[in-house]
């Protein structure tokens, strides 16, 4: 029976998306790997590549829908030696596969020969797909088979068929017997208003801007932090003339292919502290604190319709060079769309700036699963005590908000003094 193409989760907070654009027409051959479609996600516009070969049968989702929800079907795919009359009596309407019954129903003369649909294919361990056949995932599944503990032998290695019923045969690959299920935390609801609420017919007009997938992922993800993360603050006056002292200096020299701004130094210093006092750059969860071997940075960018965070992995071992550029060409993919899942998904740590719109300072809400984050205001011109008279020196107040739960005061406050130390003594950034 046809294969059902279903909208994919391209991020781990995506519920639904725009269909940009299909790569493939009714009838095409299509090859596992194939780019099929163009999806919009809440962060950025992806490829979807095919994970099954076949001929496209039928599109059910055309191009330009917005809205579609993850798992709702888009497109039906015949599998080899099917043709077209396998469509007939498929399920063709738009709507995500229906959840398994709770119990047995009898079935009518019309359906009870109609083979149940392929499940989805499963994943392994480490998060990786797992390529099968749709044939070999329903034996495996009516078998009691675990697909994970079966080996295939199919083209690139796919489990088809014959890998199913060998392993039947030979009495492996058995599926462990499921844990019993937890009852489900109770979970508060953030509030919400609809544009229908009397109020607004005591407000001036008004015109009513639709929320993108972008602007509906960041408010339950900042409403969920701020609800349910203790946020705790620590600030920080810091002199940085010295830091721009040596920035001069170095975007001064000859042939220089690189343009480093004082946000790159902060980025620098900021990996460099948090490798100091590792006991920052952790994330919190119910059973333990995970504290990360490594600093990936994720900065955050003001985008058409909200913010991303692009991240730059191990951050603290790059040099200002290498972090300017590609802290520049991460920020301009990152405005274009052009960024790829694994481009701004898993930092361990954020910083936000917002020094160029003349803000002396400023409170951010943490970026879960992250520990913390960091927030960056103008630099500007203050006065100042040094060896008990006053002075006139560049200062910018830094801001960073802590996970209570993994984060002590203490900690975050060792954090700030070593970051402190860093910007003041910039020269520590070049060894």
């Amino acid at each position: 029976m046809p294969i059902q193409i279903l909208m994919p989760a391209l991020s781990p907070t995506m519920e639904e998306g725009n269909l940009s654009k299909w790569c493939v027409k009714e009838g095409d051959t299509v090859e596992s790997g194939d780019v099929i479609a163009e999806i919009e996600t809440d962060k950025a516009t992806m490829e979807v590549e095919a994970v099954e070969e076949g001929t496209m049968g039928k599109i059910i989702v055309p191009e330009g829908t917005e809205g579609v929800k993850v798992n709702e079907l888009i497109a039906l795919l015949l599998e080899e030696g099917e043709d077209a009359s396998a469509l007939e009596g498929a399920e063709t309407s738009s709507t995500a596969a229906p959840a398994p019954a709770a119990a047995p129903e009898a079935k009518s003369p019309a359906t009870a020969d109609k083979p149940a649909p392929a499940p989805a294919a499963p994943a392994s361990d480490s998060g990786d797909r797992i390529f099968s056949s749709p044939l070999a995932r329903r034996i495996a599944a009516q078998e009691g088979l675990d697909l994970k503990a079966i080996s295939g032998t199919g083209p690139r290695g796919r489990i088809v068929k014959r890998d199913v019923e060998a392993a039947k045969s030979a009495g492996t690959g058995k599926a462990a017997a499921p844990a019993a299920e937890k009852p489900a935390a109770a979970k508060s609801e953030s509030p919400s208003i609809s544009v229908d609420d009397p109020i607004f017919k005591l407000l001036p007009d008004y015109e009513a801007v639709p929320n993108t997938n972008m602007r509906k992922t960041i408010a339950k993800r900042l409403t969920e932090s701020a609800r349910d993360i203790p946020h705790f603050n620590l600030q920080v006056d810091v002199e940085i003339d010295k830091l721009m002292a040596l920035r001069k200096e170095l975007n001064g020299r000859d042939g220089a292919d690189y343009k480093i701004s004082v946000n790159d130094f902060l980025v620098k210093a900021t990996s460099l502290a948090l490798t100091r006092v590792p006991d920052c750059n952790v994330a919190f969860t119910d059973g333990a604190i995970l504290k990360f071997k490594r600093v990936d940075m994720a900065i955050a960018v003001a985008v058409d319709g909200g913010l991303i965070t692009p991240i730059i992995k191990d951050a603290a071992s790059k040099g200002l060079a290498t972090l300017a550029n590609e802290a520049k060409d991460l920020a301009g993919r990152a405005r274009d769309g052009k960024l790829a899942p694994e481009e701004y998904q898993g930092g361990t740590f954020t910083i936000s700036n917002l020094g160029m719109f003349g803000i002396k300072s400023f409170n951010s809400i943490i970026n879960p699963p992250q520990g913390g984050i960091l927030s960056i205001g103008a630099g500007e011109q203050r006065p100042v005590v040094k060896d008990g008279a006053l002075a006139v020196a560049t200062v910018v107040t830094l801001t960073l908000a802590v996970d209570h739960r993994c984060i002590d005061g203490a900690t975050g406050a060792a954090f700030i003094k070593e970051l402190k130390g860093l910007i003041e003594d910039p020269i520590a950034l070049m060894l």
